[in-house]
């Protein structure tokens, strides 16, 4: 017989059965909660999608423009923001203006909160616009017919804004950046600074085990399955296809770890868990051709970041036409847009540093160490920190002479100098780049390149062969009806429908939660049973992670021996191996022309923009050694201009740096010999004008020994004074004053 008193003494020495008794009581009434959190969220979904424009902005606004009502009708709208109670708005300050992604999910992501990307415009002071958009495209709606529109309402606000200090800031997250670099390179003249978040530019580009997402296509035959889905949507693409594809892209996340997060912290997460599903959840349509343009040139045909396409009015998409600042915020965690996607178009279009300032084009990026895609665009602590550092420091980012930064954002701290001069809690700079920078990050070897373009010309094989055999039969028995069935029966649509009150069985639900919450007793968190539920759970994630990596692995593997056979190379019609896969964009004669004939013209104006241009030639000699821009100097330069009452803009002031910068570039030699011809008949002027020279360069904390040399020689040139002290030999034989001004 069994001993049953034996048994109790044994179970009583690792725990009682007072904590398996409230153990049992607290997981049944957390899986109540649990279960009406689910009915709620279904609830939530039916009541966001009856909307007109479903959307997840928090913040009040007025429509200022309708794109269904322009020439050529886009789904999409511009609406201003208006700002909180309290808010302090700056009329002289550039507008703000940002471009919610359309991939899958409903619009409103970058006002999803008050600690957002328009949060943070509007904290800084300035006017914020929003390009939203309906769930359902117009019909025969294209990319282009999107860019124009876009086009369209940027000038509008342009218009609105006529007495703004700079051009609008414009902001692109993810599928909505790639889209704003196209309008930028067809309507270089129309934006001010622009800046691109977690948006993939090159699309191929990534390093082997880590981006799985890239193989996609290849593994499915190319696009004609992205045809398919748009004819049997009856010339409409499901949206929550493309949501289907992130979620699979995470399994431990999207099978577990979300839903047990909630589970295990049922009386605190809810909220914020129907949150973020209200967005999640509010899926969007595209039409047939719009998804078939992204997939042919852009995930597949990878043609958009060596300057391949044309517009439809035969406009090519020239990266190197953009002639604002453009910002790439990307992040390593992000295994959508890894930062190899994001940056990767810069290697494809410069060969070397002197192409990219030869071009005049300043680029800054900023590489997040862990956050994943969506946090880059909604997490808090993004949005208090690089956001807000971005919004406080557009001016001087449009300031910064041509070239490459990394953007370097670090805590300020009362050691730190000149902290008053920062606008917040972190203090910005912009450190100059090399694209051996971008190339440390990791790429492709010119076999993998050779795969991609492989699997793109099979791409189109595909495509056209279910264009000529399977499209014509599958059109006609498409339907709006059967359509309309395949979109209410996804599996994602499903799972928000039936947890909700419109399934009968969840209708008890709501009361049950009810009783619970009136009787809720949490169990302790020391409980032995709770640990263990824990430990199950961490192991249920390593379990899917460990499936994901070796599914991630097989793919990457099927993909390479695939598409690395030389038969199917050359059946597709690439060269030999000696050819490269992609040819990188040729020199253009005519910008080739108006580089020489600038420099020209610079060499002939060199002794000519007195004091001004003086003062700004000496200041970039100075910070030259130094290799980056830092806020407090900058700040510093806007107290000098208030205090002297100047009328130069800020696009006058721009122009004004990037003349003396290409100066000093030019010919450095004869750019500071003819620093005493600028200052004739203003002598009485240079000590003044040193200064602010001194103080602009010091700003952001001691100079470097070159840095002190150059300081100390400007001051000869201003003051007229010799070096101050007997001088020494610098490490490599340059003459540095002692005692010098910094």
């Amino acid at each position: 017989m069994l001993d049953t008193k034996s048994e109790t003494k044994k179970f009583d020495q690792f725990f009682s059965y007072q904590d398996f008794a409230s153990y049992l009581e607290d997981a049944g009434q957390r899986s109540v909660l649990y279960c009406d959190v689910m009915r709620r969220r279904g609830n939530q979904y039916r009541e966001h999608m009856a909307r007109e424009v479903p959307h997840v902005l928090q913040f009040d606004y007025e429509m200022i423009m309708d794109g269904r009502k322009l020439p050529q009708p886009v789904n999409y709208g511009l609406i201003k923001i208006k700002p909180p109670e309290g808010s302090v708005i700056d009329d002289r300050k550039r507008p703000f203006v940002v471009i919610d992604p359309r991939a899958g999910h409903g619009p409103g992501i970058g006002g999803f909160k008050s600690e957002s990307e328009i949060g943070a415009a509007l904290h800084a002071g300035h006017h914020c616009y929003y390009i939203g958009f309906a769930p359902s495209p117009q019909p025969g709606q294209t990319i282009d017919a999107i860019i124009d529109a876009w086009a369209a309402f940027i000038q509008r606000v342009v218009e609105l804004h006529g007495d703004a200090d700079g051009k609008p800031f414009v902001i692109g997250n993810c599928q909505a950046g790639w889209a704003l670099m196209m309008l930028a390179a067809k309507r270089p003249e129309l934006c001010g600074p622009i800046m691109v978040v977690g948006s993939p530019l090159s699309y191929w580009a990534g390093v082997r085990g880590v981006n799985p997402m890239r193989y996609t296509g290849g593994l499915l035959g190319g696009s004609w399955l992205t045809a398919l889905t748009s004819d049997l949507g009856h010339g409409k693409f499901d949206g929550a296809w493309l949501v289907a594809n992130f979620e699979n892209l995470n399994p431990a996340n999207t099978l577990w770890t979300k839903q047990y997060n909630l589970y295990g912290n049922i009386d605190t997460e809810a909220d914020r868990y129907l949150g973020f599903e209200r967005y999640w959840g509010g899926h969007s349509l595209l039409n047939g051709e719009e998804m078939q343009y992204i997939v042919d040139n852009l995930f597949v045909g990878n043609k958009l970041s060596n300057a391949e396409m044309l517009s439809a009015d035969d406009v090519r998409l020239d990266f190197r036409k953009i002639s604002s600042p453009i910002v790439c915020f990307c992040s390593k965690g992000d295994n959508i847009t890894p930062p190899q996607q994001a940056l990767g178009w810069i290697l494809d279009l410069y060969r070397s540093d002197d192409d990219l300032v030869a071009a005049g084009q300043t680029i800054v990026y900023s590489v997040h160490a862990n956050i994943g895609h969506l946090g880059i665009f909604v997490a808090g602590s993004v949005a208090k920190k690089e956001h807000q550092e971005f919004a406080d420091n557009i001016d001087l980012i449009d300031c910064l002479p041509p070239g490459l930064y990394e953007a370097v954002i670090e805590k300020a701290t009362a050691d730190t100098p000149h902290v008053d001069l920062a606008k917040g809690a972190y203090i910005s700079s912009f450190q100059r780049r090399s694209l051996d920078d971008i190339r440390a990050l990791g790429g492709n070897s010119p076999e993998d390149e050779r795969c991609f373009a492989a699997a793109a010309r099979l791409s189109e094989v595909n495509n056209g062969l279910y264009r000529h055999m399977a499209q014509p039969v599958v059109r006609a028995m498409s339907t709006e009806m059967s359509a309309e069935w395949l979109r209410r029966l996804h599996p994602l649509r499903q799972g928000y429908e039936l947890l909700s009150d419109r399934n009968p069985l969840m209708q008890p639900v709501a009361s049950a939660a009810e009783q619970v919450r009136a009787n809720r007793r949490p169990v302790a968190e020391g409980n032995p049973f709770l640990k263990w539920e824990k430990n199950f759970s961490q192991w249920m994630q390593l379990g899917l992670e460990a499936f994901r990596e070796w599914r991630d692995m097989l793919s990457e593997q099927a993909f390479f021996m695939t598409y690395s056979q030389p038969w199917l190379q050359a059946l597709l019609g690439l060269r030999g191996s000696d050819g490269p896969a992609r040819k990188q964009p040729g020199q253009d004669s005519d910008h080739a022309a108006f580089v020489e004939r600038s420099i020209a013209e610079l060499k002939a104006r060199m002794d000519k923009g007195g004091p001004p241009a003086a003062a700004v030639r000496a200041l970039l000699y100075v910070l030259m050694p130094e290799n980056a821009a830092d806020e407090r100097s900058f700040e510093i330069l806007r107290r000098i201009r208030d205090e002297q009452g100047e009328k130069m803009s800020l696009a006058e002031f721009k122009q004004f740096v990037r003349e003396q910068f290409l100066t000093l570039r030019v010919d450095e030699k004869r750019a500071l010999e003819t620093l005493p011809a600028l200052l004739e008949g203003h002598e009485t002027d240079g000590p003044k004008l040193f200064d602010y020279v001194r103080r602009v360069a010091t700003a952001g904390g001691p100079l470097s020994e070159e840095g002190q040399r150059r300081l100390a020689k400007m001051e000869q040139i201003f003051t007229g004074k010799p070096p101050a002290g007997r001088g020494r030999r610098g490490a490599k034989g340059s003459s540095v004053q002692e005692g010098g001004a910094a």
